[in-house]
């Protein structure tokens, strides 16, 4: 949190980003503690969008830093602001193609790259697909991104104290 305070201190103001559902065991926890009801869905999973980690992270951040305000806006807004680069369209392409192959032939699943074989390009099975998995800050591509972006690379910040 050092780094967030001195940033902070000379910026006047940080930028945090977080991954969809990172700290949903905290908040649960924190919830059920207070004898709160957790919102899930029909399989069971926790709502995000009911929990909203984004609200909670920016609370948590807020009270350690001494922020006087908070601006918690969804990734969806961040991505939106620039358009998709050739090889984003050539994935797009090939997910579309794929799906439509996978819906004629009646396969369900949700279309990408499956890492867990080898990145191939599948309908990957649902029950395979959950959350909780932690952001692969030491992946080749993680450094090649904030090599594109002039980012140095820093160790991760825990989760915050509840």
């Amino acid at each position: 949190m050092l780094i967030v305070h001195e940033v902070m201190g000379r910026a006047g103001n940080v930028n945090v980003f977080i991954s969809e559902g990172a700290g949903v065991e905290s908040i649960v926890a924190e919830m059920t503690a207070r004898g709160q009801e957790v919102p899930r869905d029909a399989f069971g999973h926790v709502k995000l969008d009911a929990v909203n980690p984004g609200k909670w992270f920016g609370e948590q951040f807020a009270r350690m830093l001494g922020a006087e305000k908070v601006l918690v806006q969804k990734s969806d807004y961040f991505a939106r602001s620039a358009s998709a680069n050739p090889a984003d369209l050539a994935l797009i392409d090939r997910c579309v193609e794929h799906s439509v192959g996978c819906a004629l032939r009646r396969e369900s699943g949700v279309v990408g790259e499956d890492e867990g074989r080898g990145n191939e390009l599948r309908a990957i099975e649902f029950n395979r697909i959950k959350g909780g998995k932690p952001f692969a800050t030491n992946a080749a591509w993680c450094d090649e991104i904030l090599q594109a972006i002039a980012q140095p690379k820093s160790a991760p910040v825990a989760a915050a104290p509840h």
